[in-house]
């Protein structure tokens, strides 16, 4: 590599102190990276001339910022001559076959076509910015033409989805309204069934006690018997409730009062039971068919039948009964 001149030295220094490397030099003067790193070095064996040597440096005093006639001065012992000190401002295009060497023809023969690639680039440039300036004529247009229809959309929209919102309402309450119904229906239906049983469990309750009550005083006895009748006496007790159950076969069950009222005149079937209250009565009539397997209950305590059912198919009993009270 070669030792830098004091020129090129100063030339290097001053590109450096603006940021610049040789890339973007060579993009502000056009002049290529090796004639410029040649000036640097003062190597100007790599110019095609002298004259391109003084027009080169030059320019790049003018790109970095430094005063050409300065340098020409005070550096003019590092640069060489010409014949004529007369330069041009710009490095004439024009020259005989005779001054331009063999090795540089290329070099001038694109400097003679370098105008008109100038021309057609300033014409495609002008082309691309015509081109951008349409294209962002015709996208404003778009956009406002987009905003003027956005508003109708919108209001389109938010009117559906009004409509939306309000029938997804009305069926949400109507669900609601339907649910809440059933759910009231249901809670109805488990308040009455609750209530019936705790009435149920009273009653049953009450008269289990008045029955305990009335069975320490309760007297059931026999008064009489003939043939397949016969009469008890019920006393002690301020209740007359009769049970009768069939627990072997079908039976035929006749009961009446003392007048002659029927209360029940028909087939007790197997395993059926039937309940009187008698308390109002002062006499009552059960007429048995078929007595095997046929149980009675005075107030709710279990008595014998008059006869043998083994032996008295057919029996009737007839219950006198006078209350505590009235004894």
């Amino acid at each position: 590599m070669l030792a830098l001149t004091e020129l090129g030295q100063r030339l290097r220094q001053e590109r450096e102190s603006k940021g610049l490397s040789l890339e973007d030099l060579q993009k502000l003067t056009k002049i290529q990276k090796r004639y410029l790193l040649g000036i640097e070095e003062g190597n100007y064996e790599v110019m095609p001339g002298k004259f391109y040597v003084r027009a080169f440096i030059k320019q790049y005093c003018e790109a970095i910022g430094l005063d050409t006639d300065a340098i020409f001065e005070e550096y003019k012992s590092d640069i060489p001559s010409t014949q004529t000190e007369d330069m041009p401002q710009q490095l004439s295009r024009v020259r005989s076959r005779k001054e331009i060497p063999q090795h540089t023809k290329g070099v001038s023969k694109a400097y003679d076509y370098l105008p008109t690639v100038l021309v057609v680039a300033g014409v495609v440039v002008v082309g691309i910015i015509i081109w951008v300036i349409a294209q962002n004529i015709v996208s404003d247009k778009n956009k406002e033409q987009a905003n003027q229809e956005a508003p109708n959309s919108e209001v389109q929209q938010s009117n559906t989805q009004e409509e939306t919102n309000e029938t997804t309402a009305k069926n949400d309450n109507s669900k609601s309204e339907d649910e809440q119904s059933a759910a009231d229906k249901k809670e109805q239906e488990k308040e009455k069934a609750a209530k019936e049983k705790a009435e149920k469990e009273k009653a049953e309750k009450e008269k289990a006690e008045k029955e305990k009550k009335d069975s320490g005083k309760q007297e059931y006895k026999e008064v009489q018997k003939t043939g397949r009748s016969a009469t008890y006496a019920l006393s002690g007790t301020d209740a007359f409730n009769l049970e009768v159950t069939s627990t072997q076969a079908d039976t035929w069950l006749d009961v009446k009062n003392g007048k002659g009222n029927a209360f029940f005149s028909s087939i007790l079937k197997k395993g059926e039971t039937k309940e009187f209250d008698l308390t109002k009565e002062t006499e009552a009539r059960v007429n048995i068919g078929y007595s095997p397997g046929v149980e009675l209950k005075v107030n709710g305590k279990a008595v014998d039948l008059p006869f043998d059912a083994s032996k008295q198919v057919r029996q009737v009993v007839t219950i006198q009964y006078q209350p505590a009270e009235a004894q």
